[in-house]
């Protein structure tokens, strides 16, 4: 057993009791002097410091006499006689235990003055630490404390220290609280900037220039969704908050740029599930010169360096179930993917717009007067393939009718060269060789909007600069939109979109 395991708990009170205890004790301090300094500068890390030193030997280590200065937060602390204690400190270092390292605080190394008021010190207390490294009789690497500052009163106690918070609302809306207690939330934050890192990475290295677009939009549009909706006192109108940067991405590919991405937030005004977040990450991206297929290879591509960078390998483990990202992603029509996962549909039902219309109303989905043939297969295959998808598989040739921004097939009427990516059942991404065509662009915006005007909220508004802007030349263009969030949840095994949003929304906190 370590030195610094089965602590002694913090007596059992009520939390108001603590806080009031603890403030009474800050006043303390506040009497004496500064009570919340700013002068200390750690020089070494924990995790650091186990790297280096965990192997060393006891007597190698005492022949070093190895000087370090440490800060962080004390998470455990227990007396070992009238004249020493032992603490571990926690600091930002480490994806795991390693992150931690023990204190030996003594009456005659530390001195009696500040071995007393260590004495009154509670746990979540941040600590400067001066001492010598030095390894216990169970091998645990340790300081031997010589200095020791008080930088920062915790006023509330800690969670339960073996069990940390235990209800998940708690968690999402305490993340601070979360961070501190749980390695695991820790190492899923640290996965997502290496993921994020390596994605950012890979696009500088294929000549994509990064650039940030606006948030606040005069008209909402690059995808099919509700907006938030505000108001721009100074210029007096309404304005939303963006629902997608597609629009304005390929306003930057006919000015020239011929290789753009963005990562940064967008806004739907939906539901709230593990799987939707009103506020979430995207990346898109757009490449002159290429069509949907190169998209196809160049996302796969993206994805599975960003698992291998943030997990180490492209074999992942979801839920309990292999997710491998190694091989290449399957391929399937929306027809395609009925067919295979619900195969009791003949094709000629398939093809037959009253019969799928029946078969939705069983499945509680009453589809819009206007919906084609396409608009209602696809509606089909999200109530009876899309949750099958577990391995990562391309959906591709969407009909036109849903893809008023995607290029028109040159050789299959009514489908346009577009895809959606699906992994463990859910969508992860979105692409599709770009509509350049001024005029075609236009007259699917005015379809869009017959489609608002027929009761569809998430159709698309018509955008006259857009269309102007298409009028001075897009080049052949491809381009994607990658749900980051989503995506993180793979790579970290999270099981709601909430465990890998730092600050996830919730209901108004009672």
């Amino acid at each position: 057993m370590s030195d610094h395991q089965n602590p002694a708990a913090e007596l059992p009170q009520d939390e108001n009791s603590i806080i009031a205890e603890r403030r009474a004790k800050l006043d303390a301090i506040r009497a004496k002097g500064v009570a919340f300094p700013n002068d200390f500068r750690p020089q070494h890390k924990a995790a650091d410091l186990q790297a280096q030193y965990g192997d060393v030997s006891r007597e190698d280590l005492e022949a070093q006499n190895v000087e370090v200065v440490v800060a962080g937060r004390m998470m455990l602390k227990r007396e070992a006689g009238k004249k020493a204690a032992f603490a571990t400190l926690q600091d930002a270092s480490g994806l795991k235990a390693d992150g931690r390292i023990q204190l030996y605080v003594t009456t005659d190394k530390t001195g009696e003055a500040e071995m007393e008021a260590f004495r009154h010190y509670d746990l979540g207390d941040i600590l400067g630490i001066e001492g010598v490294l030095f390894k216990t009789k169970t091998d645990e690497l340790t300081v031997k404390v010589t200095k020791l500052r008080l930088l920062t009163k915790s006023l509330r106690p800690l969670p339960d220290k073996f069990h940390g918070l235990s209800n998940q609302e708690t968690k999402y809306r305490q993340r601070y609280v979360d961070l501190i207690m749980s390695e695991e939330t820790r190492r899923t934050f640290k996965a997502r900037t290496a993921a994020m890192n390596s994605i950012r990475s890979f696009m500088n290295s294929h000549d994509f220039m990064e650039v940030e677009t606006p948030m606040l939009h005069v008209i909402p549009g690059g995808a099919a969704a509700k907006p938030f909706i505000t108001h721009h006192n100074a210029l007096d109108m309404e304005m939303y908050l963006r629902i997608a940067p597609e629009l304005y991405l390929k306003r930057l590919v006919v000015g020239g740029f011929d290789r753009v991405f963005e990562v940064n937030r967008n806004f739907r005004n939906e539901g709230v599930s593990p799987r939707h977040n009103p506020e979430f990450t995207m990346m898109e991206f757009y490449a002159a010169y290429v069509d949907y297929k190169w998209l196809m290879d160049f996302t796969e591509s993206v994805i599975r360096k960003a698992a291998i960078d943030a997990h180490g390998t492209a074999v992942l483990t979801y839920q309990g179930k292999e997710l491998d990202l190694s091989k290449p992603f399957q391929r399937l029509t929306i027809v395609g993917a009925i067919n295979k996962y619900a195969p009791h549909y003949t094709t000629e039902q398939l093809n037959d717009s009253e019969f799928i219309k029946t078969e939705l109303l069983k499945f509680g989905v009453k589809p819009f007067a206007t919906s084609g043939l396409g608009a209602l297969q696809l509606a089909l295959f999200e109530e009876t393939a899309e949750a099958q998808l577990w391995e990562p598989t391309y959906i591709i040739d969407y009909p036109a009718e849903v893809s008023p921004l995607a290029r028109a097939s040159d050789t299959v009427a009514g489908i346009t060269e577009r895809f959606e990516l699906f992994m463990t059942g859910r969508e992860i991404a979105n692409g599709f060789s770009e509509l350049n065509d001024a005029e075609d662009q236009a007259a699917r915006f005015m379809a869009q909007v017959a489609a608002k005007d027929a009761g569809d909220e998430e159709a698309m508004y018509y955008d006259a600069d857009y269309i102007r802007a298409l009028e001075y030349g897009l080049p052949p263009t491809g381009g994607c939109g990658i749900g980051i969030d989503r995506l993180m949840m793979l790579i970290t095994d999270s099981p709601n979109i909430r465990d890998v949003i730092l600050f996830p929304h919730l209901r108004r906190e009672e």
